[in-house]
């Protein structure tokens, strides 16, 4: 039975030979976590209140530095939302208040909900993770590795892969795919020169057409050597089209966002949505806040647009309420609200290592995410075995199943020349938990 132990100094040795230690007190563990989500005391799941109201202080001082325009967060323990807050503007220049229900582009969070969806496909025998990716895309057979490039001209030869990219390597970004714009220089020019999609802000076409494009390329390194961050859930967003019949959009809608009452989360926002769509803002020289300009054709307001571009690694936008949803699912095995998406097995493996001694930074990787290894953890509170990843926009989660926490901390700068703030937020919510979870013996 899981239980939370009060904190305390123990008393009560005996002098008679072996010392005794009387049982720890314990508090009483919470009510079964709730269907859905709900605001409750912070102290009802051992944490305080007085300490969460810590953060306030620092994001608001964050904002009226400038340093950012506004601020969104949500906290969650044991399925209760014990902190959900938004801070600051959305337009610093109307001065409109950023709301709880504001619409953020989630950008790479997209990539766990396709994850997720793709899982939900192997749990119906469709595939096998080690199944070569060619065998339901063919364009992908006989890969080549990049050997040699030109940056004059952006020519290249290429070798023979030594093996073929398997999709549990695209799920752990070890395929050798890179990313245009933010990937290696190599890949950038090259996917440039051969019009490949980042996912950003791209609403025509479709990944029928994109993905053979991007299978004809070279690999930046041969499958499974390295972790390379790019493309591969793309790819992944299309083996879900191949597999399923339908469009991403249309087998996320009706498979993850209708069953868990993901309401507010779109590839393509619906004209009632639009109005709560986020502001972008950049920084200039001298750090100073400004919106942030259409670059390379791209709008902030790509969401609002009438898209058939499905990108399942950035395309998404959404609420923290609907992403905290998405992942409370997750802490509870595969389950919310009496929807079952996964089974508890397969969550256990899709939030394990599975990318051996590489390493994704600090941490390791699992299917879709990145997992908080022992190194990390000694660096801040987070426990090993976390799970999270963020967005290129400023958007960033995790969930702690040791501590059975979900936290979600929202931006929307790009860059930023101060994202301390997500370190100074997960010391934030942890400093505020009074009693330490005990996990099921």
């Amino acid at each position: 039975m899981k239980t939370r132990m009060l904190t305390g100094l123990m008393a009560g040795f005996f002098l008679s030979g072996t010392a005794q230690i009387p049982a720890a007190r314990v508090a009483t563990r919470p009510s079964p976590v709730p269907a859905v989500l709900k605001e409750a005391p912070a102290e009802s799941v051992g944490m305080s209140t007085a300490r969460l109201r810590r953060m306030d202080a620092v994001i608001e001082d964050y904002i009226a530095k400038g340093r950012q325009a506004g601020v969104a967060v949500l906290v969650a323990r044991d399925g209760r939302i014990v902190y959900h807050k938004a801070y600051g503007q959305d337009d610093i220049t109307t001065r409109s208040p950023l709301t709880r229900d504001a619409i953020f582009r989630l950008a790479s969070q997209t990539k766990a909900i396709t994850s997720i969806g793709l899982m939900m496909l192997f749990e119906e025998g469709k595939l096998l993770l080690d199944d070569p990716i060619s065998k339901y895309i063919p364009a992908f057979k006989n890969p080549k590795v990049l050997d040699k490039f030109n940056e004059k001209d952006t020519t290249f030869t290429t070798v023979p892969a030594k093996r073929e990219i398997t999709i549990r390597q695209l799920l752990t970004h070890t395929s050798g795919i890179s990313y245009p714009t933010i990937g290696t220089k190599e890949a950038v020019a090259i996917y440039a020169k051969y019009k490949i999609p980042s996912g950003i802000g791209t609403p025509t076409g479709t990944l029928a057409e994109s993905i053979p494009r991007l299978a004809a390329l070279p690999l930046m390194h041969n499958p499974g050597d390295r972790w390379t961050y790019g493309l591969s859930t793309d790819v992944l967003g299309y083996l879900i089209e191949v597999l399923s019949g339908q469009s991403l959009d249309q087998f996320l809608r009706t498979r993850l966002f209708e069953p868990l009452g993901m309401n507010d989360t779109y590839f393509y926002l619906p004209a009632a949505r639009q109005p709560r769509l986020t502001r972008v803002y950049t920084e200039d020289s001298t750090r100073t806040l400004r919106r942030l300009p259409t670059q390379g054709g791209i709008s902030e307001d790509y969401p609002k647009q009438a898209g058939t571009y499905y990108s399942g690694g950035a395309g998404l936008s959404g609420t923290l309420y609907d992403y905290a949803i998405f992942l409370q699912m997750l802490l509870n095995g595969g389950t919310y609200n009496g929807k079952r998406i996964l089974s508890p097995t397969t969550v256990r493996l899709i939030t394990q290592n599975q990318i051996g001694d590489l390493n994704q930074g600090l941490n390791k990787f699992g299917l879709g995410f990145s997992i908080t290894s022992e190194r990390s953890a000694a660096r801040l509170p987070v426990s090993a075995g976390a799970f999270d990843w963020g967005g290129f926009f400023g958007t960033t989660y995790w969930v702690d199943p040791n501590e059975k926490v979900v936290a979600l901390l929202y931006t929307q700068k790009v860059p930023n020349s101060y994202g301390d703030l997500t370190d100074k937020f997960k010391v934030l919510v942890y400093q505020a938990i009074t009693e330490l979870n005990q996990p099921e013996r």
